[in-house]
């Protein structure tokens, strides 16, 4: 009888080749001691071939078959077979060839896209524009001369209409308006007005007159322009700006001299109203307050109510104004504390078709009291059209990518500016599209686009020098794309702005409100675009509950922009011209190839989309808790979500640090893990009244309560 695990193989081939343990050592012996490893590898390969077995089944070998397969490995479908070394004399050793990356498809594994219900929505509309011109005001000619020759503008809007009297007649005011209706001038004519009328004059060893609280840089920059501007037939008034990002001491000395109207950021006044001790504000008689519900969204309540501590511990008769797009209820608790039995001026007309009072649905609204949140809708720019496009998560870089083409290359050029939800992710689309999409692959070649778009990046980890001079740049200029974050989103007027894309959906319908104000502002034509995945559907059907009017449009429709160039230059029926679908996907493919190979081209660009798609899904999961169920972070595809970064794989350790090694922990002497069956076993065997734990595993323990016990004894 033969042992159980003794395996023979017999067969009556003459020519079949034997092979001997001792013959294969002996062999790569042979092989590590051999001056040309090429040759001797090439040997090898030639002794290890398997000879064909007869055709009639005979006595096969398992030996055989196993060599067999361990000498054939399989090949990838995709990569070609290896190249080996020849060992040939007079030529250089030929390396292996490098396989090409396997990359997923783009147009699979997608998920279906589901049809968006439009419903009909009646919305807020507002008049922006009157006809009553500024000389019907009650205020000095030169600010009226000012108004008509430096800013070029004779007429009203419907809230400077309101709101002005009121002002002018020393009330406190809640004033609500659409983005782009004119607020800044609604408080800035009348401030003006009234401290040029004080007499004696004002001077600048006087101090700050009037404080202006807003919550960015760039709009301080811009309402510190406006307020300028108007002060040009008044120079005896110095207006000044604090703000994050500048020097204190050069912001130290200018209190020192005088600032009678001071234009800041909540952060720096609370800086200087705890290190500095020239500013006071002894003499202030106004305190505006601008987007207020953008202050309390980024933090700034307690500094506001500091700062409102600061004012009435030295004067507390002061006139107060509050300026929002939106109301919410932090709005109305500052409010609250700031305002004195104010104003609360709005225009809107009511809901289509539903009148709320008994003059009309399109009386102007001027009511006195406390404010209240409305939350039923948000008054919308009537020029403005609203766009959504679902987009499977695989696809949204490219379909940005044709966006982008399509709108300012081949449209013409037009300015752009593009949401997103983080710094990193800013600056990892600006490096992106300034390589890569500029010299867009077209028919195979790369070539530079006629029409170069100008990109433009703008996000709060900037240096203040930089981000000012991009503001400037992008202000001025006629034609480029500005990807930016939240922190262009309030109160900019940045003028010429045709199309705001909201790559990565907004926090709340008020943000959303915001975004799109960057646009048809002051009565001009714009267009917005939202960007949703399939799973985040439900998101039109609340802001369609918000009175907000989204249409959808096709994703085809905007894919087949990369096909334009193709076209050219083909007459119709053209033997080579694909359908339109296929051509749009070859493309989108071969744009999507050249942003992976670009981003895995260095260490850098890899480790800089890593932290960009780690970002986003931080950014992510921190929606507000009433839209979870619509952006839920165990949604998101991470594979997809990847790809949409210019990456082949999902990066490992997403919730660590990427680019840090990973610590290990020490090994631990002695401890082995867990011990094998055949291990314990042998253990148990060694001695009749063994316990099965192994000599090491109880020295380590006893070891431990040793230490353990001079631990104790120690703090004893």
């Amino acid at each position: 009888m033969a042992d159980e695990e003794l395996l023979l193989n017999v067969t009556t081939d003459p020519n079949f080749p034997v092979f001997h343990r001792n013959q294969r050592v002996r062999r790569q012996a042979q092989g590590r001691g051999s001056k040309n490893p090429g040759k001797t590898k090439r040997k090898l390969l030639e002794t290890s071939a398997i000879v064909p077995l007869p055709s009639k089944p005979t006595n096969k070998s398992n030996l055989a078959v196993k060599r067999k397969k361990n000498s054939e490995p399989p090949q990838d479908e995709q990569s070609p077979p290896k190249k080996w070394n020849t060992g040939r004399s007079g030529e250089k050793e030929e390396t292996r060839s490098m396989a090409p990356v396997k990359t997923s498809s783009l147009f699979r594994n997608n998920p279906e896209l589901p049809e968006i219900h439009s419903q009909p929505v009646s919305t807020l509309k507002e008049k922006v524009f009157t006809t009553d011109s500024f000389s019907e005001l009650d205020v000095h000619p030169h600010l009226v001369s000012t108004l008509n020759k430096v800013l070029n503008v004779s007429s009203m809007t419907s809230i400077q209409k309101k709101t002005i009297p009121v002002l002018l007649s020393g009330n406190d005011a809640l004033v609500r308006s659409q983005t782009g209706s004119g607020k800044t001038l609604a408080y800035a004519i009348p401030l003006v007005q009234s401290l040029q009328a004080i007499q004696p004059k004002i001077q600048r060893s006087d101090g700050p007159c009037a404080v202006v609280l807003v919550p960015t840089r760039e709009l301080a920059l811009q309402s510190f322009e406006a307020i300028q501007k108007l002060l040009k037939p008044f120079t005896w008034i110095v207006p000044g700006i604090l703000m994050g990002g500048e020097k204190r001491k050069s912001e130290k000395a200018r209190l020192r001299k005088g600032i009678n109207i001071l234009v800041t950021t909540p952060g720096r006044l609370l800086d200087h109203i705890k290190h500095t001790k020239s500013i006071s504000f002894r003499r202030v008689q106004w305190f505006i307050i601008d987007e207020a519900d953008r202050l309390l969204d980024l933090g700034f309540e307690k500094d506001v109510a500091a700062i409102l501590n600061a004012l009435n511990a030295t004067q507390e008769k002061r006139q107060n104004v509050l300026l929002s797009a939106t109301l919410t209820d932090g709005v109305s608790r500052l409010a609250g504390i700031s305002l004195r039995e104010p104003v609360n001026i709005q225009v809107t007309e009511a809901h289509v078709g539903e009148p709320t009072s008994e003059a009309g649905a399109n009386e102007e609204v001027v009511c006195q009291g406390n404010a209240e949140r409305d939350s039923d809708g948000y008054s919308i720019p009537e020029q403005l059209q609203q766009l959504i496009v679902l987009v499977p998560s695989k696809l949204r870089l490219v379909t940005l990518s044709a966006f982008i083409l399509q709108k300012c290359k081949f449209e013409g050029p037009q300015k752009m500016m593009i949401f997103f939800s983080s710094c990193e992710a800013v600056e990892f689309h600006n490096n992106l599209f300034t390589k890569v999409l500029i010299t867009h692959t077209a028919g195979g070649e790369a070539k530079p686009s006629p029409h170069e778009v100008q990109f433009l990046r703008l996000h709060g980890n900037m240096e203040q020098e930089a981000r000012t001079k991009v503001f400037t740049e992008f202000s001025q200029s006629k034609a480029g794309v500005l990807l930016c974050t939240d922190v262009a989103a309030r109160g900019l007027d940045l003028p010429q702005v045709t199309w705001i894309v909201q790559y990565s959906a907004p926090p709340s319908p008020a943000e959303y409100v915001h975004r799109v104000g960057r646009t048809a502002r002051i009565g001009s034509c714009g267009n917005a675009l939202l960007f949703l995945t399939p799973s985040e559907v439900e998101y039109a059907e609340l802001l369609a509950s918000r009175q907000i009017r989204v249409s959808e449009i096709k994703l085809e429709s905007i894919m087949s922009a990369l096909t334009v160039e193709q076209r050219k230059g083909k007459a119709p029926g053209h033997k080579s011209q694909l359908p339109a679908s296929q051509a749009a996907r070859e493309q989108a493919t071969a744009l999507q190839t050249q942003y992976e190979n670009y981003v895995h081209s260095t260490k850098e660009t890899l480790l800089q989309a890593k932290t960009a798609l780690q970002s986003y899904i931080r950014a992510y999961a921190t929606y507000p808790s009433d839209l979870k169920h619509i952006f839920y972070v165990k949604n998101l595809h991470l594979g997809h979500a990847a790809k949409s970064f210019g990456l082949r794989d999902a990066p490992q350790r997403l919730g660590g640090k990427l680019g840090v090694p990973r610590k290990r922990k020490p090994e631990r002497s002695g401890l082995t893990g867990k011990a094998t069956y055949k291990m314990r076993l042998t253990r148990m065997l060694q001695s009749e009244y063994a316990s099965g734990l192994g000599p090491t595993l109880s020295s380590v323990r006893k070891q431990r309560k040793h230490q353990r016990l001079g631990v104790s004894e120690q703090l004893t």
